[in-house]
């Protein structure tokens, strides 16, 4: 039974730590846009990849 006078507080800490982060991911924007990151990847963007011709004679 001592134990949980250890365990308590130490949870209610952690929970509170928990809370305030996931306020500060809400309040930051984190979670405002989940779909365009997983289209982004799908838009061609390889123009500086491919070879170009130059001819410098």
């Amino acid at each position: 039974m001592d134990i949980l006078i250890l365990l308590i507080p130490v949870t209610m800490l952690l929970l509170t730590v928990g809370g305030l982060f996931f306020w500060w991911t809400v309040r930051s924007g984190q979670y405002d846009d989940l779909d365009s990151p997983a289209h982004k990847i799908l838009f061609d963007d390889d123009k500086d990849m491919i070879p170009t011709s130059d001819k410098d004679d």
